[in-house]
């Protein structure tokens, strides 16, 4: 092992350490504000702590690399972030008891926020900076198009819940009338002492046109059902 520091040429000064730390703490805060707006479970400080942490650690290999002289491989310490950011990405995801997956989109925004970082310590400017943009792009602009998909798409989700069984036989005679099919329908079982109302979840496949919305407004007017939503 050689232990013999590498020539000043090479060597990182402080001005690079400070430029690297900061564009980290710069992009990782833009991408956080977007999931604080937002209210998810990872926002600002999470995405600065996460893309600094980044940043350092591509910043300690190449440190003992080119400053120390240690003969290291720079990429080891780096993808252990990539494969460690894993365990904090999937703390942020949850199915809600009207399995509903939530999360996903901010446990993928941990995990590239991880990869600015890197690009931050390693020097690559271009590529943090860029991939931060395109992150933005995708989590503001992206989010209304996909909206748009899934709002106009033919099969839709949808969870309702009912007081009694004869709300729930309205309720399916109600989507036979509106020619919507039953693709595929799951109860949830409540007993009386919970004092909870019966729910069900619904896999519906519409028209073209007729809109979610219309589907939601009719179901939500029929007597007996408290809460319609969809999935």
């Amino acid at each position: 092992m050689n232990l013999m520091p590498m020539s000043n040429t090479y060597a990182l000064t402080v001005v690079d350490i400070l430029i690297r730390m900061c564009l980290a703490v710069v992009c990782g805060a833009l991408i956080g504000m977007e999931r604080e707006h937002k209210r998810r479970p990872a926002g600002l400080r999470t995405h600065m702590l996460i893309c600094l942490g980044a940043s350092m650690t591509t910043l300690t290999s190449q440190y003992l690399l080119l400053n120390l002289g240690m003969f290291t491989d720079p990429a080891r310490l780096g993808a252990q972030v990539i494969a460690g950011i894993g365990f904090i990405g999937a703390g942020t995801i949850i199915v809600t008891k009207r399995r509903q997956v939530k999360g996903l989109t901010t446990a993928a925004g941990l995990w590239a926020s991880a990869i600015v970082g890197l690009c931050c310590g390693a020097g690559f400017y271009l590529g943090a900076t860029v991939a931060a943009a395109l992150i933005l792009l995708a989590e503001l602009v992206m989010s209304k198009l996909e909206w748009y998909v899934v709002s106009t798409a033919r099969v839709m989700n949808i969870f309702v819940e009912y007081r009694d069984a004869e709300t729930l036989t309205e309720i399916v005679d109600n989507l036979h009338k509106m020619n919507v099919s039953i693709l595929d329908m799951e109860l949830t079982k409540t007993s009386s002492a919970s004092g909870r109302n019966p729910c069900v979840t619904f896999s519906l496949g519409t028209s073209k046109r007729l809109s979610h919305g219309t589907v939601l407004n009719t179901l939500s007017g029929l007597r007996g059902v408290v809460t319609v939503e969809e999935l």
